[in-house]
């Protein structure tokens, strides 16, 4: 006597639905592809009527960064740049050679400006209290920050930056990379953080802005006290980049620029346990995002994470010419997009890898879903 679960009526409906929700999944994949990454991928920018090149305030927080000041800070020193720019670095309570490297920097580059903070900010933990300084002490409308680790690609960093300017323009967002060095860990890296790149780059484009990155973002210093600065997420260690501009972000006054010199390029974490660690305490963030953002980041991510264990089903349980089908529909469109996609943002040698880290995100999600409900650390 046959049970209910093996009755060919039971299995049909198992199939179909199995064939449903496999269908499903594919044509969320198919849609963000098309509707969001596309705009990435087949970007140009408008040509303008006329350009301005406003003055301009670098800020860069730095808390015993002496190293990367005196490997890096150069970089920002040497931009090619017609109109006038300062840089200000904010020394946090460093208890390294912060100081003197600055202090040997100044001699050469006038419009070079330190501030230097000597004690911790009562319950503001993280970088806003530093941030916070560094606008006030900010000479010039136009904000443009990165970290003390990082580099520009160009000499024209600001000028290009700047340039997305327009008269609503209130939010600038630009791709922070990472250096290219040997070994799978970096790949793995520069493909996660391309694959958060063009997320928020495409979002963006569409006329929904959800964040940015510390590493390379400019905003008016208006809309940062229009705003009360970080007040209103003072409490939460992270998020000075990403939680600000999803706060201040609308379709209409934020702007993106893709262009290999406007990139700026930090030097990765050289071990799995330190990106790791990294990763997720930047996870903690995503959960105070808008509910909009938070759907649409969470349909893209489920739908990304079951697609690979559904396809194997579909292959083994009911017609594996109809799961090769959608394996080559999905796995075509998407290199042909993702590739566009790293030529603009200067990760082309990523191409030969992108099937296989993109099955690799299968883990990825399992390991970092659980972020999304830890507490965040306290330090910076």
């Amino acid at each position: 006597m046959k049970t209910p679960l093996s009755s060919p009526v039971m299995n049909l409906n198992l199939y179909n639905l199995l064939l449903f929700v496999l269908g499903g999944v594919f044509i969320i994949q198919l849609f963000y592809y098309f509707y969001f990454f596309a705009r990435l991928a087949f970007y140009t920018p408008k040509k303008k009527l006329k350009s301005q090149q406003h003055p301009v305030s670098v800020i860069i927080c730095a808390r015993n960064e002496d190293e990367n000041l005196a490997r890096n800070l150069p970089g920002v020193l040497v931009q090619h740049y017609p109109s006038t720019f300062e840089v200000i670095v904010v020394d946090d309570q460093s208890t390294d050679d912060t100081r003197y490297v600055l202090e040997q920097l100044k001699k050469t580059f006038r419009f070079l400006r330190s501030v230097e903070i000597k004690q911790e900010a009562l319950h503001i933990p993280g970088k806003k209290y530093p941030l916070s300084v560094g606008v006030r002490e900010a000479r010039h409308e136009i904000l443009l920050f990165t970290d003390a680790d990082c580099v520009p690609a160009s000499e024209h960093w600001i000028e290009k930056m700047q340039y997305a300017y327009e008269d609503q323009t209130e939010i600038v967002l630009g791709y922070g990379a990472y250096h290219k060095k040997k070994g799978m860990l970096n790949r793995f890296i520069r493909f996660e953080t391309f694959h958060t790149a063009i997320q928020y780059l495409s979002y963006a484009l569409a006329g929904i802005p959800y964040m940015g990155v510390g590493r390379n973002l400019s905003y008016r210093k208006q809309l940062f006290f229009r705003h009360k600065g970080f007040s209103s997420i003072r409490q939460i260690p992270g998020g000075d980049d990403d939680l600000f501009v999803n706060l201040a972000a609308h379709r209409h006054n934020t702007a993106v620029v893709i262009d290999p010199e406007a990139i700026t390029r930090s030097v990765p974490k050289s071990s799995w346990k330190e990106w790791f660690r990294q990763k997720r305490r930047h996870y903690t963030t995503a959960k105070y995002y808008k509910p909009k953002h938070k759907f649409l980041l969470g349909l893209y991510a489920l739908s990304h994470f079951l697609f690979y264990p559904l396809l194997v089903l579909c292959a083994v349980w009911y017609n594996w010419k109809i799961a090769i089908a959608v394996f080559l529909i999905r796995t075509i469109t998407q290199w042909v997009i993702f590739s566009r996609c790293m030529h603009k943002l200067d990760e082309k040698d990523l191409k030969p890898w992108i099937l296989f880290f993109d099955i690799a995100l299968f883990f990825y999600y399992t390991i970092f879903s659980f972020s999304l409900f830890r507490k965040p650390a306290a330090k910076w």
